[in-house]
């Protein structure tokens, strides 16, 4: 009885023929001697599928809404101030950046309340505050007008210029002996509460959109929230914090 032999050539309903390297291996059947081709499984190349990337449209231009700012952030210190090299654990987060475009403001009362800053400024913001994202190639951060500290145009912490309800205090020094006189260590130092008064913000909106002076003013020596606020190292060694007037308990003279 004649042999049959089937080959790969010949099974068209696979498209099989895109495949190189195939092998064939046969099997006997004793009744017709048919010979049907195996593709063996080791005979094909290796093959391996990928889920597919979804890559996000490519944007020109983010435009802030209402109160919200966008603003580029700035990278953080990779060194220190004596040229140490930081590893990326020890750097901080960066909590400055330059405003790249503002929303239109906010209605309050009936009143239109301008944001507080323009395009191109150099600003210090909230260490948690916004919603960070990839733009242009740049980390950029949305994050509400209240939310930014200050415009600080220098590298001098102490030419902070305080938005809104913000105050700039300079903190006084931790103190170094006890009452008995004994010597504290870094470790056992309370952290200092008291401070003075370097620059404060225009003031608060009220319910009418206006602004409301605050009531403290610069040189001013206070007591204030032991955690509140943000602080800050300036050049010449000393701690400055910035927060809000409701932070500030106490006027001391």
């Amino acid at each position: 009885m004649a042999t049959t032999q089937l080959t790969a050539s010949s099974i068209s309903t696979r498209n099989l023929s895109s495949f190189e390297r195939l092998r064939t291996s046969s099997i006997q059947f004793p009744r017709n001697n048919a010979r049907i081709a195996i593709l063996t499984q080791w005979s094909l190349p290796s093959m391996v599928v990928k889920a597919a990337t979804v890559v996000a449209p490519k944007h020109t231009t983010v435009k802030p809404l209402g109160d919200r700012v966008l603003v580029k952030i700035k990278d953080a210190e990779e060194k220190t101030q004596g040229g140490i090299l930081l590893p990326s654990t020890a750097q901080s987060k960066p909590q400055g950046g330059e405003v790249v475009a503002i929303g239109d403001g906010k209605t309050v009362g009936k009143n239109k309340v301008d944001i507080s800053v323009k395009a191109g400024a150099q600003v210090v913001y909230s260490k948690y505050a916004g919603t960070e994202v990839e733009f242009d190639g740049s980390k950029h951060l949305i994050l509400k007008d209240e939310d930014i500290v200050g415009i600080l145009e220098t590298e001098e912490v102490k030419d902070l210029k305080p938005l809104n309800d913000r105050v700039l205090i300079k903190v006084a020094e931790a103190e170094e002996k006890t009452a008995g006189g004994l010597l504290l260590t870094e470790a056992t130092k309370d952290k200092p509460s008291i401070g003075t008064v370097i620059a404060v913000g225009p003031g608060p909106v009220d319910d009418e959109g206006n602004r409301k002076p605050l009531s403290i003013l610069p040189g001013n020596t206070v007591l204030y929230s032991k955690y509140a606020g943000n602080d800050f190292k300036g050049k010449d060694g000393s701690d400055y914090i910035a927060l809000r007037a409701s932070d500030v308990m106490a006027i001391l003279s």
